[in-house]
C-alpha cells in the first residue's frame, strides 16, 4: 500500500485545494465566507477521504470512495454557482473543472478496482 501522499489522486487533490483558496481570494466579500469556505471544506474533506480510503480495505474503502465522489460533485456544483454568479473568473472555473474531473475519474477507477478485489 502506497502512502496516501504519493497517490496521484492526492496530488490532484492538493492542486484542487490550492485552486479553491485562490478562488476564495477572488470572491467578493459578501460570498467569501459562505461559498468560498464551503468549497475549501469540500476539498479538505476530499483529501481526508483519500487518506482514509487508502488506509482501509473492502467495504470501508468503497464507502470512503463513494463519499469522496459525493464531495467532488458538491464542489463541482459550488464552483459552477460561483462561476455563473461571476464570483470567479473563467480561468479558475476551467482549472477547477479539469481538476475535479481528474479526481472523479481517478476515484471512479479506484472504486472499480476495489469492487473487483477479493475480500480480505
Amino acid at each position: 500500500m502506497a502512502i496516501h501522499t504519493q497517490l496521484p489522486i492526492h496530488r490532484t487533490g492538493i492542486k484542487l485545494l490550492d485552486l479553491a483558496i485562490k478562488a476564495q481570494v477572488q470572491m467578493p466579500r459578501t460570498v467569501k465566507r459562505v461559498l468560498g469556505e464551503k468549497i475549501i471544506q469540500h476539498c479538505v474533506d476530499m483529501l481526508d477521504l483519500m487518506a482514509l480510503a487508502n488506509a482501509s480495505q473492502g467495504d470501508m474503502r468503497t464507502d470512503y470512495i463513494k463519499q469522496l465522489l459525493t464531495r467532488e460533485r458538491a464542489a463541482s456544483v459550488l464552483f459552477r454557482v460561483s462561476f455563473d454568479a461571476r464570483h470567479i473568473g473563467p480561468e479558475l472555473w476551467a482549472d477547477s473543472i479539469e481538476l475535479l474531473g481528474s479526481v472523479g475519474k481517478q476515484a471512479g477507477g479506484w472504486l472499480k478496482r476495489t469492487n473487483r478485489a477479493p475480500a480480505v
